[in-house]
């Protein structure tokens, strides 16, 4: 490094209170202390790293051991500002608790407290990390900060101030400093870029900014770095993400609409080539959930707000809003959710390439099939194949509560109605309701088996016996049987480079142990190939000719299916069934039915109605 060289984020360190970016509060909080006069013997400054927080510590030194002090504006060239400026320790001592943590060095400290000051008017103590402090520290310093001698001031700064003792920050003034907002920043970093001659776009800005989360420091440093390049041609925000080790928006626009299209295969080439490109499988998935972000960001914000909060230029909020139509926002939000589950696996995984890969499968069906009417309609399908028999269902649901007789049972033929006519009076109800289409209840459509030839089965068969996540996932989604059989095993792949993969001891073996448990035999040759034209054709008119048969098959079935619901509810309808009953020995005995033959659907119905029981 030269010696004449300062990084830019000490060179352009505010010097005095008005140069201070942002923290408009504590500016004005400290202003006013210092034009009245009150001045506290401690403060404790809180808040994120790169948020001002030292800087503001200085200024207030300077501030009040300048030769004019204490004022709001030092003159920078007494010598007591010039050693705050340069940082020479003799009124104003800088001490980083997390080297002099110990109770130790916090008590060599207080002995040289009652030492008057030399060059200023205060002697002050500017403790950076104080939060690194053991609890013994903090007891030493507990009583000098509860009376301090006269002229001596603490400034305590710390970004995790849960870990500072309450009884500490109960005898401090407590400055909560916030994150610098991105638009504050990017005008810093412009006047920055002016002063040093540094062509960099407004957009570049802006991505520094974002990165930065609210630090200045950060953003300084970064734009530091890049000021290399732009002093032979302008920054731009590739430059930055270059930097940054993300990737651009053209490749997550692209990798994205392959998965929003469920387009698996063409998703994983385009990873392959990602990742060939130099790109860690975290950062790949970490990219992949802010763009998700962002375009979740798109689908419920107004379009005034995006560039704020995306930090992207127009065209790339118009591509992105387009994009947003495709999904519903719980359908993005699921993608997001379940893309942070495989950040965390990829995070401690070995084949971390693998975990990737299995990421972008799962993603693309994800998105096919979570939209908000897809899983409404699945639901439906559920709760009507859960339900009770269609045929007593439809005379439940539509016969009125029977109301009981609350006086005291008679042992009389004459006050008894058989449960005979009772069915018959609902079900005339019922059938005049069946007729005039109030409370029709159609049965929930049952589904048959697709007819499949022994081959299919063994597939599915051997995928289900594959223990292996990946491998599994692999063949469900990229790999087409060619022949599953006892005697041999052909899987084709569309890319010579899943081949090749596949192909590996490990993965060749896992599908050869499942070959072995679905067809209980040995030294089953297993061949993993590549996909040819005559696969395709021989595969689409198998496919074809299963299609039809399955069709009309299911057809003949739901026919045969409607006729027997039919059939069920005319004789429910029409000719109820007459059930025996024993007459009850008292007034007060319930009488259960005894079938002497297994019950019909009509008598579980009626069984339905009078809750098991059958009364006199």
């Amino acid at each position: 490094m030269s010696e004449n060289y300062i990084p830019l984020y000490r060179k352009y360190r505010p010097q005095t209170l008005d140069t201070l970016v942002g923290q408009e509060h504590i500016k004005k909080t400290l202003t006013s202390a210092i034009e009245l006069g009150k001045i506290s013997h401690a403060y404790l400054f809180t808040g994120p790293r790169g948020t001002g927080k030292t800087s503001t510590a200085r200024i207030l030194a300077k501030s009040l051991n300048c030769k004019n002090g204490p004022t709001i504006h030092p003159c920078g060239e007494c010598e007591s500002c010039r050693n705050i400026t340069d940082s020479i320790p003799i009124d104003v001592i800088e001490i980083d608790a997390a080297s002099n943590r110990k109770v130790e060095d916090t008590q060599n400290l207080l002995e040289k407290i009652q030492y008057v000051p030399v060059n200023g008017k205060y002697k002050i103590y500017i403790i950076d990390e104080v939060h690194m402090l053991s609890n013994t520290a903090f007891n030493a310093l507990l009583k000098t900060l509860e009376e301090p001698p006269e002229n001596v001031i603490f400034i305590l700064a710390t970004t995790e101030v849960h870990k500072v003792l309450d009884t500490i920050k109960s005898r401090c003034q407590r400055y909560d400093f916030k994150r610098i907002t991105t638009n504050d920043i990017v005008k810093h970093l412009r006047y920055i870029s002016e002063k040093e001659d540094i062509r960099i776009t407004d957009d570049a800005l802006f991505a520094i900014a974002k990165n930065s989360a609210g630090g200045m420091r950060d953003s300084i440093s970064l734009l530091d770095q890049l000021s290399i390049l732009g002093y032979s041609r302008e920054v731009t925000t590739d430059d930055v993400n270059s930097v940054l080790g993300r990737m651009s928006f053209d490749i997550l626009f692209k990798l994205s609409d392959k998965i929003f299209d469920s387009s698996s295969s063409e998703a994983i080439a385009m990873l392959n080539e990602i990742y060939n490109s130099g790109n860690e499988p975290l950062l790949i998935l970490s990219n992949l959930s802010e763009y998700f972000k962002n375009l979740l960001i798109a689908k419920t914000c107004s379009l005034s707000l995006l560039p704020d909060l995306t930090g992207l230029n127009e065209p790339q909020i118009k591509e992105l809003t387009e994009q947003a139509k495709k999904l519903e926002t719980q359908q993005i939000v699921f993608l997001i959710e379940r893309l942070s589950g495989y950040i965390k696996e990829v995070k401690f995984a070995v084949n971390q390439y693998l975990w990737l890969e299995v990421a972008i499968i799962d993603l693309s069906n994800m998105t096919e099939n979570s939209t908000l009417l897809d899983l409404q309609n699945r639901i439906k399908v559920l709760e009507a194949g859960n339900s009770v028999p269609s045929s007593a269902y439809s005379v439940q649901r539509t016969v009125e509560p029977i109301k009981h007789n609350p006086k005291p049972l008679e042992n009389t033929s004459s006050n008894q109605q058989p449960p005979s006519t009772i069915n018959e009076q609902q079900n005339v109800g019922t059938s005049k309701e069946i007729e005039h289409g109030e409370n029709d209840f159609t049965p929930p459509p049952m589904a048959k088996k697709s007819v499949q030839n022994p081959q299919t089965n063994a597939w599915q068969s051997l995928l289900a016996n594959i223990d292996t996540q990946g491998t599994k996932a692999m063949l469900m989604q990229l790999s087409t049987p060619l022949v599953v059989t006892e005697d041999e095993v052909v899987i084709a792949f569309k890319g010579e480079n899943y081949v090749t993969r596949m192909n590996e001891s490990s993965r060749k073996l896992s599908i050869q142990n499942a070959v072995e448990k679905v067809f209980g035999k040995k030294d089953i040759p297993v061949t993993i190939r590549l996909l040819s034209d005559s696969d395709k054709a021989s595969c689409s008119q198998m496919t074809e000719q299963t299609e039809k048969k399955n069709l009309t098959d299911n057809i003949q079935f739901k026919n045969e299916e409607i006729e027997k619901v039919e059939a069920v509810q005319a004789k429910v309808i029409t000719e109820p069934k007459k059930l025996k009953f024993q007459q009850p020995q008292n007034d007060n005995q319930v009488v259960t039915l005894k079938s002497e033959r297994q019950k019909t659907d009509m008598e579980k119905m009626v069984l339905d109605l009078f809750d098991g029981k059958y009364v006199k």
